[in-house]
């Protein structure tokens, strides 16, 4: 199966879009938040700076955006806007020659390491969910699929733009990802933008290519819902890797608690069927009403009570309205409440609980280096070094490639370090995190990952791709309060 690489049309051709996306997208599980005037001045800066060392190396402007150089500018001028703005506690380290030297960028941002991202999402356009919709709806209407597909007839021709062949380019072409997990929402049945038969056959499109295996797959369980616990023996004959579940959702509005009967006959099902991994979305609250089970009290508990089982806690119980600072166990929400949560019920770091970074750090690390420090920095101390795992949460953030490079070159810094007893992040610790970690819970090895990847069609394809590459460096989730409500509407299933 070859993939269609025949579009030539530039999708920015006058390099309005930065590389590096600092914007006020959300992935719809929470309110998109304005960039305040010092984060605008940055997106200002980092665009100065692509204009100036594009006339210096001779390059138009689109063309020095795509390139490493671009990458290695913007974050650059980041670290420039952030420091004025007294955001030093972490940094971007890049050298300063990087953005005139085109290997050396490449070398400190290039592909380097195995990516297991393992939050990613895909919605398909054409699913049974679409033809239970009112006339008129119009879900996920977001800035991506407002392309050249949204003119073809047909009252929602706009979802053709967030289609398989998007998210294969946005994925696994123009980012360094190699392995993703397929994640899902949170629904109804009848309301699930991808049922499981669907992100099967997108897995399939992807597995026909020399049999990469690039996908796994989640199923998504809600056991505060008449019928899903008893379906988890349909999913793991389907074989996913884990189940996936929103302690903050419930068809009536009501969430749970893992250690609810619900909650542990679900983990025992799962263990039953030898499906060990729980992944358990925390910290992002659907409203006020779903607050409480946001928090991650829970989560100690039951990981003492089944020590055999792994708990991956989606977004590291995040709460995206406060700046985060060094470990306070008086909070009772967001990292600090996991952290609190594991030690109370002596959960030793590296065991069986993991943080996910996905929305966590695309929010912290772009707007606030400093809260990003001490979000990683807690959960490296706390949750363990080899329990940290990548997740970006795309398709909401557009290909995940940025995220990438700014965790590849992000850096906390020495004074915090020393007064708080975070690590350095050494190459080797960026490697863990961004997927060596997560092939201990997903009992995979990463070595024979790379044997199928290295030389399959999506590889060879990549390499193609690269002589001209055409990157849309635009995010899909929602950035506006009236883009968030229409997405709110079946994403969170609240009104």
């Amino acid at each position: 199966m070859a993939l269609n690489l025949s579009n030539t049309n530039d999708v920015d051709p006058d390099g309005q879009r930065l590389p590096i996306k600092l914007d006020a997208a959300t992935n719809g599980e929470f309110v998109p938040k304005p960039l305040d005037k010092s984060l605008r001045d940055a997106n200002t800066l980092a665009s100065e700076w692509a204009s100036a060392f594009a006339r210096k190396v001779g390059r138009t402007r689109r063309s020095f955006l795509t390139s490493a150089c671009g990458a290695a500018s913007t974050l650059l001028a980041f670290n420039t806007a952030h420091a004025r703005a007294g955001r030093t506690g972490g940094f971007f380290e890049i050298a300063n020659e990087a953005p005139l030297d085109h290997q050396l960028a490449a070398a400190e941002l290039g592909k380097k390491e195995f990516i297991f991202d393992v939050q990613g999402h895909f919605v398909n356009p054409t699913g049974a969910w679409t033809r239970t919709l009112p006339a008129g709806a119009k879900p996920l209407s977001m800035p991506k699929t407002q392309c050249e597909l949204a003119k073809q007839p047909g009252e929602r021709s706009y979802l053709k733009c967030i289609g398989p062949d998007e998210f294969i380019k946005d994925v696994f072409l123009d980012s360094d990802t190699d392995l993703m997990v397929l994640s899902f929402v949170p629904s109804t049945r009848e309301g699930e933008p991808l049922t499981i038969e669907e992100a099967m056959a997108t897995r399939d499109i992807i597995d026909r290519m020399e049999g990469s295996k690039r996908l796994l797959l989640h199923g998504r369980v809600n056991p505060n819902q008449p019928g899903d616990v008893e379906d988890m023996e349909r999913l793991a004959k389907m074989g996913v890797v884990a189940f996936k579940t929103y302690t903050q959702w419930g068809p009536s509005g009501e969430g749970f608690w893992m250690t609810d009967d619900a909650g542990v006959a679900f983990v025992e099902k799962a263990q039953k069927l030898d499906v060990r991994n729980i992944c358990i979305h925390k910290g992002l609250p659907f409203g006020q009403k779903s607050y409480e089970h946001s928090t991650c009290s829970d989560i100690g508990p039951i990981a003492k009570q089944f020590p055999n089982m792994n708990f991956l806690i989606y977004h590291s119980g995040f709460v995206s309205e406060k700046e985060e600072g060094p470990y306070d166990p008086k909070r009772t929400d967001g990292i600090d409440a996991l952290v609190t949560s594991v030690l109370k019920s002596d959960v030793k770091p590296n065991s069986n609980v993991y943080a996910e970074l996905g929305s966590t750090w695309r929010f912290l690390s772009m707007r606030d280096p400093t809260s990003a420090a001490h979000a990683l920095g807690k959960l490296f101390k706390y949750i363990g070094e080899d329990n940290v795992l990548w997740g970006t949460d795309s398709i909401w953030y557009g290909s995940p490639q940025d995220q990438i490079q700014a965790f590849r070159a992000f850096q906390i810094a020495e004074e915090l370090r020393e007064k708080f007893g975070y690590p350095t992040i050494t190459p080797q610790l960026r490697a863990k995190v961004f997927g060596l970690n997560a092939t201990k819970p997903y009992r995979l090895s990463a070595e024979e990952i790379r044997r199928h990847t290295e030389g399959d069609e999506i590889a060879e394809n990549r390499l193609a791709y690269l002589e001209q590459p055409n990157p849309n460096f635009a995010t899909y989730g929602p950035r506006t309060r009236r883009e968030f409500l229409n997405l709110r509407q079946w994403h969170a299933g609240e009104p």
